[in-house]
This record gives structure tokens, sequence and C-alpha cells, in this order.
């Protein structure tokens, strides 16, 4: 079992004052660019949440970095925050965990200047429950648990309005809040930390639940779910990121084609079977 790597207190620190220093500005000078070219022999470090983002980073490095000449380390991170001011402070070099409308939202608020490198995966969010067998169970007086992030708050309750449990303001999309629901239907509802949700199963009637979060739970989302994001036309697919001026690092162009090369498309498919589903069309 590989151990899981945490950022220590003085380092979540380091990062953060960092992360203070460089907010006005981007990586993109010529020094940064300099500071990158010298990396090139160094190991890439990536930041990744464990389920499947740092599993399919490890079959990378296990099975195809050597061969493209790409010495990579992997960093895992329960969180949704510290992967993203680590990598702008230059704590990591990279980050896979995210995506696009989350990290949108994240740089506005925080002045961060992470940037997309290539897509990789879409993870369907998905409601479960632990007492009722269908979406028809779900009865005015029981509680659902959200996750309390803006954005993928907004992908749950869409999830719900789509399935007829609730209503929402018509335009509000991925950025609706409760204050947005129009009809409840009687429900009540719990905002929670997206990694905590999948514990909470057991104290509400049903949760609307991330996919990589379902999985470290064990549970299986193409099975498992009352309901199931539809994929086509996702915008949630989880991507490659760098700070803003490195998507041109050698090392992370390397990992970059190896994340959507055919042998990750196989891993994906066979290790997952539809919970977690490749987001690029590298022939089989």
């Amino acid at each position: 079992m590989r151990k899981n790597i945490k950022l220590t207190a003085g380092i979540a620190a380091t990062a953060a004052l960092a992360l203070g220093l460089t907010a006005c500005g981007t990586s993109s000078d010529p020094s940064s660019a300099k500071d990158s070219a010298g990396a090139a022999d160094k190991p890439l470090v990536v930041a990744a949440s464990p389920t499947p983002h740092a599993d399919i980073l490890n079959f990378v490095k296990d099975n195809l970095a050597e061969k493209a000449g790409l010495k990579l380390e992997v960093k895992e991170f329960t969180d949704y925050v510290l992967p993203n001011t680590a990598t702008e402070s230059g704590q990591v070099d990279a980050n896979y965990f995210q995506h696009k409308p989350y990290l949108d939202d994240f740089n506005k608020k925080n002045g961060t200047h992470i940037v997309p490198v290539v897509d990789v995966h879409l993870e369907p969010l998905g409601l479960y429950s632990k007492s009722l067998k269908s979406v028809k169970d779900i009865k005015a007086g029981q509680t659902i648990a959200v996750p309390n992030d803006t954005t993928n708050g907004g992908r749950a309750l869409q999830l719900l309005a789509e399935n007829g449990l609730i209503t929402i303001k018509p335009g509000v999309g991925t950025n609706a809040k409760l204050s947005d629901i129009t009809d409840k239907k009687g429900l009540e509802f719990k905002e929670l930390e997206a990694a905590t949700v999948p514990r909470a199963l057991n104290d509400v009637d049903a949760a609307v639940i991330n996919g990589n979060y379902a999985i470290e739970a064990k549970l299986q989302p193409a099975k498992d779910a009352l309901v199931l994001e539809k994929a086509e036309d996702n915008p949630y697919a989880n991507f490659l990121a760098v700070k803003e001026g490195n998507e041109k690092d050698a090392r992370v162009q390397k990992l970059a084609k190896l994340l959507n090369s055919p042998e990750v498309k196989k891993y994906i498919e066979d290790t997952y079977k539809g919970s977690v589903i490749p987001a690029f069309g590298a022939a089989k």
C-alpha cells in the first residue's frame, strides 16, 4: 500500500507565504522559464487526489514513465485546496484532481494562476443511499447531503433537479445554490465538505458524492448510484494542471502525452468499469 503523503504544517505555511508573495504576478516571466528549463532532469512532482488520480499517475510511473525518460513523483492530498496553493507556490510542479469550473472559481477567489494542460478523465457525480433502493423512494421530510464547494454544490443541485427531486431558478446552471431552489419538495439539505460526504451516508437519507470520493468509500458509481450524472457533453473532465508559464516544461509535456496514451485509456476502462471514464480519444 502506498504511503499517503501530506504537507506538514510547516510546508503548508511555506506554501501559504509563497502564495501571498506570488499572487500579484504570474510565473510566465523569463526567470521562471529559465528555472523550468533548468529542472528538466529533476523529478516532476504532481499533487493528486488518492483515487483515481494518484492511481492513474502511479500506473504511468510504474509502467510508462521510465521508457519516456520521465522521473515522476506523486504526492497525495485529501482536500481540494492545497494541491492548487502548492502548485502556485512551487511546492509541487503540477496537480491532477480538478475540473475547469472548480479551477476557474478557485483562481478567481484566491488570485492564483493555475491553468489546464490536458484532460484525462471524467468522474460522474452520483446520488447514493444506504437505506433507499430507488430515487422514487426519496420523500418529503428526508435529508440529502451535498458538497459545499461552489461548483460541485451547484452540480449536485442540477443532478437533483434533472431527476425531479427539486426545482431551481432557470438559468443558474452549475452555479446554483441552496437559495436558488424554488421548490424543495419537502426535502432538507445538509452541506458538507466534498471529502466528508461519504462518511455522512449513515446519518442522512441520501447524499450526492463526487466520483473519486465514492470510489474511495468502496462504492461503485456505475452500480450503486441511485442516479448518475450523464457523461455526454459533460464539462467536468479532470485534467493535469500547472502554474501559468510552465505548460511547455518538457516533463509536463511528456506526462501529458502519457496521460492521453492508449495504455492509460485501457487502464481506466479496465480498472473502473464505467465509474471513471477516459476524457480523451486515444485508440485502444
